[in-house]
């Protein structure tokens, strides 16, 4: 049995926010990615993007991700963490894997900010090569996919706790 939930999904999907709903509603501990690579970084993931590179960004993240040691928590990652096969097998030790999967369409309108937004990506990656490179990577990690498309967060959070009930240590 796995202890923590974790997931995965394009910029916008709403790891972090559905993240904060399901440990409310597991009583778990809630970890963002995002902001422990921007705490011990001490800059914007944007900032580490325009001044090391987009490469330089997902190596600090898989550093950052092959830390979590933690137990009966939540976990939103970068978008990019999927590039590290590495963190991805040491999150999958004591975590389910949840794909939150939102369509292009979707995640263009909630995401309004692309060029600035702090995402691993090649200069000339537009957010339609990212969703088409990323979306088997998520495929291929996920114990679960969540479809995001109609339902509400709340909903959500509910339907991905009926889904990863089974393998899931909540006492």
């Amino acid at each position: 049995m796995k202890t923590n939930i974790t997931l995965i999904g394009m910029p916008g999907a709403g790891k972090s926010t559905i993240g904060i709903i399901l440990a409310k509603d597991l009583a778990f501990g809630f970890l963002d990615t995002d902001v422990l690579i921007q705490i011990s970084q001490q800059k914007t993931l944007q900032d580490i993007v325009d001044g090391s590179g987009y490469m330089s960004l997902r190596n600090i993240e898989e550093a950052e991700l092959l830390k979590v040691n933690l137990k009966r928590h939540i976990i939103a990652t970068g978008g990019s963490a999927v590039y590290s096969e590495a963190a991805m097998k040491h999150l999958a030790k004591e975590s389910v894997i949840v794909f939150l999967d939102l369509d292009l369409e979707q995640i263009r309108q909630r995401i309004h900010n692309f060029d600035t937004r702090g995402i691993a990506r090649a200069k000339d990656q537009t957010i339609e090569d990212l969703f088409e490179e990323r979306v088997i990577l998520y495929k291929k990690y996920a114990d679960a996919t969540i479809d995001c498309r109609t339902l509400c967060q709340d909903s959500l959070a509910l339907e991905i706790i009926e889904q990863v009930k089974p393998l899931l240590q909540t006492d």
